[in-house]
């Protein structure tokens, strides 16, 4: 009956659990917050956990000789979406100034529109993409925390790229790939493991999640997850389409505001004093962003992948053979 239900609802396996650990956390925290194992399962605090094994898991799926293919398509989405918000919020703060336009500053749009949600990327990709649509997620992992933000707003010498923070976040997969190559028998007994973390991953980044961020972003925090979601979707998909050459449901899957932006403007205004004002604000916008996203992607990539098609859910015969020689 639950697994019936969760498979209707478009990456419901993690978006439900998300929800649901968002709606506990809003109303009744101290009910995961009583330590030990509770706590590290189901709080923000196993996050990072979950989704490193669920990466390694996925790396041991993967052959060296995909990863051409995993940087291409990453890459697009990656740059594609780093430019849409990038050039909204640089527009936005040359023509209006820092203040922004319609209570949004270029803060926020920039921290929100630059910054995606790999999670909900995953889990989507997971129902509607194939093996190399998974493993571009910590390619996209570069763009999840004020790093690409900081280079948007020009902020001079903090603008360095830090490399071992890509590091950091494609070793999961990277020793995963080496295992998995060296044994496939190993590959074998942990692919299913990816999946079933779904339902982990979504609920401590719930957890991560205050509903009342809703209401304090205001009608500007909705806006500026409308834009981040249509505006800057659109812009992403078409990339997919023209360059990649893919359907476009992947283009839509990073239409989100990652989580881990909620805390990018204050860092900004920690390293551009000038900002601080505005950093209150756009904190409560981008989350009420980061909550909207989350729940408005998952149903229009569930639409867009059945009727343009994707590996799960190829259109034609046509179609499903280009998927099969893609893969």
């Amino acid at each position: 009956m639950i697994m019936r239900f969760l498979k209707k609802i478009p990456a419901g396996m993690m978006v439900v659990p998300m929800l649901l650990g968002a709606v506990i956390n809003t109303f009744i925290p101290e009910v995961t917050n009583i330590g030990s194992f509770t706590t590290a399962i189901f709080t923000s605090a196993g996050a990072n956990t979950a989704i490193g094994i669920q990466l390694f898991c996925l790396g041991t799926t993967l052959r060296f000789r995909e990863m051409g293919g995993v940087v291409k398509r990453g890459g697009v989405l990656l740059i594609s979406k780093f430019v849409i918000g990038a050039a909204i919020g640089i527009v936005v703060g040359k023509v209006f100034g820092p203040t922004g336009v319609l209570g949004l500053s270029s803060l926020a749009i920039i921290s929100a529109v630059t910054n995606s949600n790999g999670s909900v990327y995953l889990a989507l990709m997971n129902s509607y993409g194939d093996k190399v649509d998974q493993a571009a997620m910590p390619l996209l992992a570069i763009n999840d925390g004020p790093m690409l933000t900081m280079i948007a707003m020009g902020i001079g010498g903090l603008a360095d790229i830090p490399f071992m923070a890509l590091v950091a976040a494609i070793g999961p997969i990277l020793v995963g790939m080496i295992l998995g190559n060296i044994d496939r028998d190993l590959s074998d007994f942990l692919a299913p493991a990816g999946s079933i973390l779904l339902p982990f991953v979504g609920f401590c980044l719930g957890s991560g999640m205050n509903l009342t961020n809703i209401v304090k972003g205001g009608a500007q925090g909705i806006l500026l997850g409308l834009i981040t979601c249509f505006i800057g979707g659109a812009f992403i998909v078409l990339c997919d389409r023209f360059i990649s050459r893919r359907p476009g449901y992947a283009g839509w899957a990073v239409a989100t505001t990652a989580g881990n932006a909620v805390a990018v403007p204050a860092v900004i205004a920690g390293a551009d004093q000038s900002w601080a004002a505005y950093a209150d604000l756009a904190t409560s916008q981008v989350a009420a962003s980061s909550i909207l996203t989350a729940i408005l992607v998952p149903i229009i990539v569930s639409w867009w992948a059945k009727k343009f098609g994707c590996p799960q859910f190829p259109k034609d015969e046509a179609q499903r053979a280009l998927f099969e020689k893609q893969a």
